[in-house]
């Protein structure tokens, strides 16, 4: 079968390569010169079932709030005229409830470890290198109040099959030792031995080398434009490059999969939700962190990719902007430098702005719906680098007319 493969992110990239696995002859179709240049460019790179958390809780209404007055909130409303925006905004509020936050949560951290075992699937088979580093994530806790909030959380997680360690700070500076000289700035942490972390864009170039070797075909500086249709199914998309003929057509667009999928009569619950990263080079500092983290009470994710420390931070409501300013990044690099004072060379620093593709929910969404021959694989958030191998199976299952893996109550399009 001819399949499209419509973006070529971590999301597009991976299924693809699941496309190819399973036979067809896969076209992908990117506007970029290359992969992985949005929001795969520079990630947190957490691969973090233990972090699974649905955004949409019942204190986020009052983070939002707040962030109309105060900027250093993790959760950032930037108003403005588009109704898109007030639109999935009330949406989201309506998923704040403790009910609704422990369905979704249960979604994605189902979705997550599914997705980490496609991942280690996908490199046993490749063999590709993206600096693994596996061994754990920690989350930490500054005060005692937010440790004993976190520990009581776990539970959700838990009773998914997670394994999950509450420890005190002695614990934790025994498992990354990089933390021993500044252990009494945390009151403890949570460990998740499982979890691991690696860079999606190095992940995303490697796959597509991988595929490309074995006939998967990539058509960069195209745009797509519309599609032709006949009936119910789709015959070709069409680009700025030409018409490119289908049988099928995988939708992996992240946050810009709203407006191709409006053309075909679906209405993709998916907003841009922007965050912010910096690369830090680790050159000659004696103490960088050895496995990643999130320093929860500032909400700072950090990984180390080989001799770079990435640094990511901040959900802001804020549409397709993705301007940044040095400013923007002062509250991050001065909470990472606190927990690491040598990890990094904090005076040579990488900024970056991504967006997001978010749903209310904190899901993805999978399937088909007015046209039989398109799926969609859209709305992974701020877990797409967790989610996308899993992602990639579902999807390619699918369109085999196959049974996923996984239950997908609350995933699906339409």
């Amino acid at each position: 079968m001819r399949v499209l493969v419509l973006g070529a992110g971590v999301v597009g990239v991976t299924t693809a390569y699941e496309l190819m696995k399973d036979g067809h002859e896969v076209t992908v179709i990117e506007r970029h010169p290359a992969v992985a240049q949005e929001t795969s460019f520079a990630n947190a790179g957490l691969v973090a079932p233990g972090h699974a958390y649905t955004w949409s809780s019942p204190k986020a209404p009052r983070i939002l709030w707040k962030s109309l007055f105060d900027g250093g909130q993790a959760l950032r409303f930037k108003p403005s005229l588009d109704p898109a925006l007030w639109a999935w905004t009330w949406a989201f509020l309506m998923n704040c409830t403790e009910a609704k936050a422990s369905t979704n949560t249960r979604r994605k951290v189902r979705l997550c470890r599914y997705s980490q075992e496609q991942l280690h699937r996908i490199a046993a088979e490749t063999g590709i290198a993206y600096h693994a580093v596996t061994g754990g994530l920690l989350y930490l806790y500054r005060t005692s109040e937010s440790f004993a909030r976190g520990a009581a959380n776990t539970r959700i997680l838990t009773e998914e099959g997670l394994e999950l360690a509450v420890i005190d700070r002695d614990a934790a500076a025994r498992i990354d030792p990089a933390l021993a000289p500044v252990k009494d700035r945390i009151a403890g942490a949570i460990h998740c031995p499982s979890d691991e972390s690696g860079d999606a864009r190095v992940f995303t170039e490697a796959l597509a080398a991988h595929t490309r070797d074995n006939g998967v075909t990539y058509r960069f500086a195209t745009e797509i434009t519309g599609f032709e249709t006949t009936a119910d199914r789709v015959t070709a998309a069409l680009t700025s490059a030409g018409r490119i003929p289908a049988d099928a057509c995988i939708m992996c667009l992240g946050a810009f999969a709203p407006r191709l999928a409006r053309e075909l009569g679906v209405a993709l619950p998916v907003y841009p939700i922007k965050g912010y990263s910096v690369t830090l080079p680790i050159g000659g500092r004696n103490n960088p962190p050895t496995v990643g983290g999130v320093d929860e009470d500032n909400l700072i994710a950090y990984a180390r990719f080989g001799d770079r420390l990435r640094v990511t931070a901040t959900a802001e409501f804020a549409g397709f902007d993705k301007s940044h300013r040095p400013e923007d990044f002062t509250h991050m690099l001065g909470a990472i430098r606190d927990l690491f004072p040598d990890g990094a060379d904090y005076a040579a620093p990488t900024y970056w702005a991504g967006l997001r593709p978010m749903t209310p929910d904190g899901t993805p969404r999978f399937g088909r719906h007015r046209y039989t021959n398109v799926f969609y694989n859209a709305g992974h958030g701020h877990m797409g680098w967790t989610m996308a191998p899993g992602a990639a199976r579902i999807a390619a299952d699918l369109l085999k007319g196959e049974r996923p893996a996984i239950p997908l109550e609350g995933m699906l399009v339409g």
